[in-house]
């Protein structure tokens, strides 16, 4: 073919697709700005030297998006929305009121990204805060993306249709298969190959509607220019494959985290059966959602190689890659550095492997991954934990390309991979804003802007208000937070966190006493900010945590005067205990963002029949409280601690209720009086469900909570700033009190 048709077929193929593009990212203005629209106008450029681009121009009456992608576009208008008409979308509230006239902007703003990719997603999203979503929110969640620069998010809606027609072809009825896939709150760890047939089983109606959700997602994804990254195979089978094909070189795994049977099932990749499902399972994806070329493959994640033989990792790695060609001749194998292995990385050509750095802190042990290209990313969150943390700071520095050295010369992008989201947006908004910066913002100067877009207001109290808070909860030494309140913790006399990998706040992180001005200044902003439900929002997550950090010297009250043999010393203590949980939630429950009742009733809409309805309700209050079915060994209970109203009151006060009455009575006794010793805790140093008698019961009645259907309110009740204004009334002296005496 002649240079000359090479060029007019380009040009040809950029007119096709800059039609679609333009159209697309003119609908994302109208959903995010409908009444404002008009006054904007879009045109699609091109790259530069294969780099995303924006623009942003007045022209006329009118501000010009351009970018070579509507997610370019989109960015353009976030930017414009944030620094020019100091607005801000986001997950915890809007502040979407414009400026009567639109500011113009005297000269053209061009910015292209120093990233190729832009990822965004965990698989534990997809559980932790996913999992109940329709189509509404989706489509939300995708404008946000855009604005925020993602191009390529992790798409794994559907895959348990993928699994149904796969296994169709490997002698499995749809009853077997059903009852191989799990509830809907636990896709995350299925995908990942940790459980099987957990909170299960799958009625067919969810499947079903996972192909429609799955294929509208990815494909708004792929008209905002995204390049989503789909699952790939890694060998993880139903270990009731094992006796279909028993010659099949399949090993039954052991239970991951060593209590959630039945374990799993792993087909050897070097079984000849492994190459044949392989393709089908690739294939059956295909036929449903189509293919970017990407595919997340995290052989062995959070176990073991059934084999360990020389040579065995390398001949994985080949398998995996082997198989994945053969459907896609232009497959791209993506891999978490989370619990990737050399052996298996370094038989995938460099090329052909893309590794997601999580939180960034795999890459001198691995060499920067040995010459494959690579994201460097956060996680920040575990489980959806309602704490306020995190450094801002950290986090432009670690995504910022400005701090790239000569072992970062394969780096391809930067990533946000949090388990769960919708907390802590000023985190985000500081990492999703890097994939624009050449160099690193001032912090102290780009948190101004932020409060400034956050509330349309330079307000001198809200800017004081963030002062506050970046000089203690976002002023901390590490990304990921673990500051967890003994109000979500299992009872108990030494309260060490309330989930497995967490811990109690301290005040090595920051002084308790200095955040309550955080709090105080915002209820001190003007009143024109009280319906803006980010300031809202704010102000109800400041006080929050000021009140849940109380709750770690109140608690420890009411243990001192246990040990004293002190009756009324611990009535008083634990009654004032209780009482802040009770405002907690009060408090909690003036926001949408923090109530139990919108996840239970997002999950119960997403049931057909009543049985449907009571699995998944079951399914979401067992995510977030003891995660899935009794086990006299559980581990993960209390792994989300979320501070949510209607779960405070309803699950966590009568916990510690039932464990104060039960104190109350020891106290009773001349004699024999309970005394708590370390072997009533799990090696994650918590009470064990069977810890001692006090404990067997309670965790019977955790699990029994989580079989009822009670309902809990979705609409927030009460002003936030008249109850915010009376709870800080009520506890900052306490407050003082108790921090003058430690």
């Amino acid at each position: 073919m002649k240079k000359g048709t090479w060029t007019l077929l380009f040009l040809c193929c950029f007119s096709i697709a800059r039609a679609g593009y333009k159209e697309t990212a003119t609908a994302l203005i109208q959903r995010v700005l409908p009444a404002a629209a008009g006054h904007f106008s879009v045109e699609i450029i091109p790259a530069e030297n294969g780099n995303d681009v924006f623009e942003i121009a007045s022209a006329g009456n009118k501000i010009v998006l351009r970018g070579n992608t509507p997610v370019s576009v989109a960015s353009a208008l976030n930017w414009y929305l944030k620094y020019y008409c100091h607005c801000q979308l986001s997950w915890n509230g809007d502040n979407l009121r414009l400026p009567a006239s639109l500011p113009v902007v005297a000269e053209k703003v061009r910015i292209v990204t120093p990233y190729e990719h832009r990822v965004y997603l965990n698989y534990c999203t997809y559980s932790y805060s996913m999992a109940w979503w329709d189509w509404a929110r989706w489509q939300r969640e995708i404008d946000w993306m855009a604005m925020h620069g993602v191009n390529m998010p992790l798409a794994i809606t559907g895959q348990e249709a993928v699994w149904q027609n796969t296994l169709r072809h490997f002698k499995m009825n749809d009853k077997e298969i059903r009852s191989f896939l799990v509830g809907p709150a636990f896709f995350a760890w299925q995908w990942m190959t940790n459980i099987e047939s957990w909170a299960g089983p799958l009625p067919q109606s969810w499947i079903d509607h996972s192909i429609v959700l799955g294929k509208q997602i990815l494909a708004r994804e792929r008209e905002m220019g995204m390049t989503p990254i789909l699952q790939g195979f890694t060998g993880y089978v139903p270990i009731a494959l094992k006796q279909q094909f028993p010659a099949a070189d399949i090993t039954v795994k052991p239970f991951w985290l060593e209590y959630f049977p039945p374990g799993t099932g792993q087909l050897d990749p070097l079984d000849p059966l492994f190459a044949k499902m392989g393709k089908a399972f690739l294939e059956e994806q295909a036929k449903l959602f189509g293919t970017n070329h990407y595919y997340a493959g995290d052989p062995f994640h959070e176990g073991e190689p059934p084999k360990t033989t020389a040579g065995y990792l390398e001949e994985v790695g080949k398998a995996l890659y082997t198989v994945t060609r053969s459907v896609d001749t232009a497959a791209i194998i993506v891999m978490q550095s989370w619990s990737i292995r050399e052996k298996i990385a370094r038989a995938i050509p460099t090329e052909k492997l893309l590794v997601l750095d999580l939180n960034g802190s795999r890459r001198k042990s691995s060499h920067a991954f040995w010459g494959s290209n690579w994201v460097t990313g956060i996680i920040q969150n575990y489980g959806g934990k309602t704490e306020m943390g995190g450094s801002v700071e950290m986090v432009m520095e670690q995504l910022s390309a400005a701090n790239h050295d000569t072992a970062w010369k394969n780096i391809r992008g930067i990533g946000m991979f949090p388990e769960a989201i919708e907390h802590n947006p000023v985190i985000f908004e500081a990492a999703s804003e890097m994939a624009w910066h050449q160099t690193t913002p001032v912090t102290a100067d780009w948190i101004k802007s932020y409060s400034h877009a956050r509330y349309g207001s330079s307000d001198v109290h809200t800017q004081a208000a963030w002062d506050v808070l970046m000089a203690t909860v976002y002023k901390a030494k590490h990304i990921d937070i673990a500051r967890e309140s003994p109000v979500v913790a299992r009872p108990a006399l030494k309260v060490s966190g309330a989930s497995p990998n967490g811990g109690l706040n301290t005040e090595k992180n920051y002084r308790f006493v200095e955040l309550w001005a955080a709090p105080k200044a915002m209820l001190a902003a003007d009143a024109g900010l009280r319906k803006l439900s980010t300031y809202r929002y704010d102000l109800v997550d400041m006080l929050r945590q000021c009140l849940a950090d109380l709750a770690i010297p109140m608690q420890q009250a009411v243990s001192r005067a246990y040990l004293a043999g002190d009756k009324d010393s611990f009535r008083i203590a634990s009654t004032q205990f209780l009482s802040l949980i009770d405002d907690m939630d009060d408090l909690l429950g003036t926001d949408p963002h923090f109530l139990l009742g919108k996840w239970i009733n997002d999950a119960r809409r997403c049931g057909h029949t009543a049985a449907e309805k009571a699995l998944y309700e079951q399914n979401a209050r067992w995510l977030v409280t003891v995660w899935g079915p009794y086990d006299k060994d559980a581990m993960l209970f209390d792994y989300s601690s979320r501070q949510w109203s209607g779960l405070l009151k309803q699950f966590y006060k009568k916990r510690w209720v039932d464990y104060f009455n039960f104190l109350q009575a020891e106290l009773g006794k001349t004699s024999g009086r309970y005394i708590e010793t370390d072997a009533i805790f799990n090696r994650y140093k918590r009470p064990a469900n069977e810890g001692n008698d006090f404990y067997k019961r309670l965790s019977k009645w955790e699990y029994a909570w989580c079989n009822q259907s009670d309902v809990f309110p979705e609409i927030p009740t009460g002003d936030a700033y008249t109850i915010s204004m009376r709870l800080y009334e009520k506890w900052w002296p306490v407050a003082q009190q108790i921090y003058e005496q430690h």
